[in-house]
């Protein structure tokens, strides 16, 4: 169980804070054999809203045994499809253990943080959509101010936030999923034997 904990994305030590955090929950999760869905939620139609499908994007080739990816800028999950999606991925996984990841308003000292918490997220709360619940565990960037007109502040929220944030969010994942879980393997063939060797390394 994470209690609410922030990082800053400019930090050094974020990706390392992250990491951690998100290893010793994935620990519990992987005794209990249960596949870890990382659901990237919004849309690159408007930038502040493309933290989620940016980080899907990032981690397309992390997909290996036991861990899905859902959300991509190629296939964006987002407000008119989310329910959908989050049928189907009660159908194909049985017990999943979800990781939420969508962006957010905030105060104006959280710009630029991550948040993370064992809690679902609601995505579209912020402009007041009635959305369904997601996720077991909900990792948050915070891109812009909120307060009033949040569809006009997403569109007009610095890419360079969101792109941090990304690439924060999404390397904290990474290592978290090879310390937990290893790397990807392929086979070769030596003395007519299957020998594994890791593709990804820490």
């Amino acid at each position: 169980m994470v209690e609410k904990v922030i990082f800053d994305a400019l930090s050094d030590n974020s990706i390392y804070d992250i990491r951690e955090i998100l290893s010793e929950e994935l620990t519990k999760v992987i005794k209990d054999n249960r596949d870890i869905v990382i659901l990237c939620i919004g849309t690159d139609r408007s930038t502040g809203d493309s933290l989620g499908p940016l980080v899907g994007d990032k981690l397309k080739f992390l997909v290996r045994d036991k861990v899905f990816i859902y959300g991509n800028l190629e296939n964006p999950v987002h407000a008119k499809n989310i329910s959908e999606t989050n049928d189907l991925i009660l159908k194909n996984h049985d017990n999943p253990y979800i990781i939420a990841v969508d962006a957010s308003l905030g105060v104006l000292q959280n710009v630029g943080k991550v948040i993370i918490e064992s809690k679902p997220l609601y995505p579209g709360a912020a402009l007041n959509k009635n959305l369904p619940s997601v996720g077991d565990l909900s990792i948050v960037g915070i891109v812009n101010i909120s307060g009033s007109l949040e569809f006009m502040v997403l569109q007009n929220t610095r890419l360079y936030i969101v792109m941090k944030l990304a690439e924060v969010i999404s390397s904290g994942i990474y290592h978290s999923i090879i310390k937990t879980i290893g790397g990807r393997k392929s086979y070769s063939k030596v003395n007519n034997k299957d020998i594994p060797k890791v593709l990804d390394a820490d």
